[in-house]
C-alpha cells in the first residue's frame, strides 16, 4: 500500500507516518462500532437482560458520537486539529479500559458513551487532517484509504470479537483497544503536522448556544428512536417533535450568532444536503447488517460465535481490499458518477440479502454481503470526496463533522429502528427466544426495507446530477 503524497510545505514529516497515524485513528473508531456487535447475544446472558437493553451498548456509543461530532469538529477548527485529536485519542483509550472493567450493564453503557465521545474526535478530525496534507488530485485515493481502514476495523471487529469471546471473554473485546489507543497517541504526537494549527484571529469563536441546542436536538432524536423497547409511543413522538423544533431553532440561531457552529450557507447547499441525506440512508442499512446479522447467523443458522464472527467479516474484508482502488476510480471518473454506481450495487446487494439466505443459508448470506459491501466502499469514498473537495480550511472540521454526523444518525436508526423492524417481523420482543423460521422471515422483511432505503438514496443521487447540470448550463448561458 502506498501513501498519498504529502504537500511539499510539510517539512520534517514522514508522509507514511502521518497517514499511518490517521489510518489507526480511523481503525480505532471503526473497531469501537463493530467489535461489540458479535457480543450482544453473550451480553444478554451475562447481565440477564433483554435484547433491547443490550442494544444500548451500541446505541450509547453512537449517541455520544452523534451529539458531539459537529462540536468537536468546530473545536478542532478553533484550537487546532492536531491538539484536539490527541485529546480525543486519550479519552478513547481511557474509556476503553473503563468498558473492560465495568461491573454492570449501566456502567458499561456509560463507559461506552465516554468512549463514543473520544471516537467523535477521531472520526471528525482524521478526514479534516487528510484534506490538509493530501493534494486535491489525490483526495479520492486518500479517502479510499481511510475507507479501507474503516472497513478493516469493521471486518476485524466481529472476527476478533468472536475469538476473544471464545477465549478470555467479553471484557477482552474492550481491553484490546487500550494498547492500540496508546500506540495511536504516540504516533499522533510524533508525526502529525503542527502547521495544521489555526492562525489565531478574531474570526474564530465558540457558538455556545448553537452547540447546546444542537446537542439537545440530536439527543432528542436519538432517544425518540431508541426508547420504548421497540414500541413507538407518546414519549417517542414527543421527543421526535422536540427534535424537529430544536432543528428549526438551531437554524435560526445560526443565522444570528456572530460565530455560527455551522455557517447558514451550508443549509442552502443542495449538493451538500443531498450527500448528507444519502450518507444517513446508507449508514442505516450498513449498521442493520451488523445488528441483525449476528442473531440471524447464530439463532437461525445455529452457528457458534467464532463462525459468526468470521462470516460477518467477509464483506468488510472485501470492502477493505476495494477501498484504495475505489479511490483511484473516483480520482479518474469523478465522484458523482461513482456515487451512482456504488448505490446501484448496494441496491442489488440489499435485495440479495432479503432473498438469497432463505434459499442458500450461509452461502447465500455471504454472496449477498459480497455484493453489498464493495458498493458501500464505492459510495463512501466518492461521497466523502465530493463533500470535502472545496471546503476551506477554517470549516474542514465542521463539515467533516457534519458528514460523520449524518452517518451516525443513520447508524443510530439502523441499530434501533431496523432492529425493531427485525424483532417485529420475527414476531417477538426478544429475538433470542424466536424460532429459526421466524428469524428468517425477520431477515427478509428487514432487508426488503433496506433495499427501499438504498433505492431512495439512488434517486436522490440521480436528481442531484440533473440539478447540477442544469445549474451549470444556466451559468454558461
Amino acid at each position: 500500500m502506498t501513501s498519498p503524497n504529502i504537500h511539499p510545505d510539510t517539512p520534517g514529516l514522514s508522509a507514511r507516518w502521518t497517514i499511518a497515524t490517521l489510518a489507526l485513528s480511523t481503525l480505532l473508531s471503526s473497531l469501537g462500532v463493530s467489535i461489540p456487535n458479535v457480543a450482544l447475544p453473550t451480553l444478554t446472558r451475562a447481565f440477564d437482560v433483554p435484547f433491547q437493553d443490550v442494544q444500548w451498548v451500541i446505541i450509547g456509543y453512537l449517541l455520544a458520537i452523534t451529539v458531539m461530532i459537529v462540536s468537536v469538529g468546530r473545536l478542532g477548527d478553533i484550537f487546532g486539529h492536531r491538539r484536539i485529536l490527541l485529546a480525543g485519542i486519550s479519552l478513547f483509550t481511557l474509556a476503553s479500559a473503563l468498558c473492560g472493567i465495568a461491573p454492570t450493564l449501566s456502567m458499561l453503557v456509560a463507559a461506552r458513551a465516554l468512549q463514543g465521545l473520544g471516537a467523535a474526535v477521531l472520526m471528525a478530525l482524521t478526514v479534516a487532517l487528510v484534506r490538509e496534507t493530501v493534494p486535491a488530485e489525490r483526495t479520492g485515493s486518500a479517502m479510499g484509504m481511510l475507507g479501507s481502514m474503516s472497513a478493516i476495523g469493521t471486518a476485524l471487529g466481529p472476527s476478533l470479537g468472536g475469538i476473544l469471546l471464545d477465549g478470555p471473554g467479553w471484557r477482552a473485546i474492550f481491553l484490546i483497544m487500550v494498547p492500540l489507543g496508546l500506540l495511536n497517541f504516540l504516533l499522533a504526537r510524533r508525526s502529525l503536522p503542527t502547521q495544521a494549527e489555526p492562525v489565531k484571529s478574531g474570526k474564530h469563536g465558540i457558538d455556545v448556544p448553537g452547540t447546546i441546542l444542537l446537542g439537545l436536538t440530536l439527543a432528542a432524536y436519538a432517544l425518540s428512536v431508541t426508547l420504548g423497547d421497540g414500541q413507538f409511543g407518546r414519549l417517542n413522538l414527543g421527543l421526535l417533535l422536540a427534535a424537529a423544533l430544536g432543528a428549526g431553532l438551531f437554524i435560526l440561531v445560526q443565522a444570528k450568532v456572530r460565530f455560527p457552529l455551522i455557517r447558514p450557507a451550508a443549509f442552502r447547499d443542495i449538493s451538500l444536503n443531498a450527500s448528507l441525506i444519502m450518507n444517513a440512508l446508507v449508514a442505516t442499512v450498513m449498521l442493520a447488517t451488523l445488528v441483525v446479522g449476528p442473531f440471524y447467523l447464530s439463532r437461525a443458522l445455529g452457528l457458534d460465535a467464532a463462525v459468526v464472527g468470521l462470516t460477518m467479516s467477509v464483506g468488510p474484508a472485501i470492502s477493505a481490499l476495494s477501498g484504495i482502488p475505489a479511490g483511484r476510480i473516483v480520482d479518474r471518473l469523478g465522484a458523482p458518477t461513482i456515487v451512482i454506481l456504488g448505490l446501484t450495487q448496494m441496491t442489488l446487494g440489499t435485495a440479495a440479502l432479503a432473498s438469497l439466505p432463505a434459499f442458500f443459508g450461509i452461502a447465500g448470506y455471504i454472496a449477498a454481503i459480497a455484493i453489498l459491501t464493495p458498493g458501500y466502499q464505492l459510495f463512501l469514498t466518492a461521497n466523502n470526496t465530493a463533500v470535502m473537495m472545496d471546503v476551506e480550511q477554517s470549516q474542514r472540521g465542521v463539515i467533516s463533522g457534519m458528514l460523520t454526523l449524518s452517518r451516525n444518525l443513520g447508524f443510530i436508526t439502523g441499530a434501533s429502528v431496523m432492529g425493531a423492524v427485525f424483532a417485529f417481523a420475527s414476531g417477538t420482543n426478544n429475538v433470542t427466544d424466536a424460532a429459526p423460521e421466524a428469524l428468517s422471515h425477520g431477515m427478509q422483511v428487514t432487508f426488503a426495507m433496506a433495499a427501499t432505503l438504498i433505492l431512495i438514496a439512488l434517486i436522490i443521487a440521480a436528481l442531484r446530477v440533473v440539478i447540477t447540470r442544469e445549474a451549470g448550463t444556466s451559468k454558461a448561458q
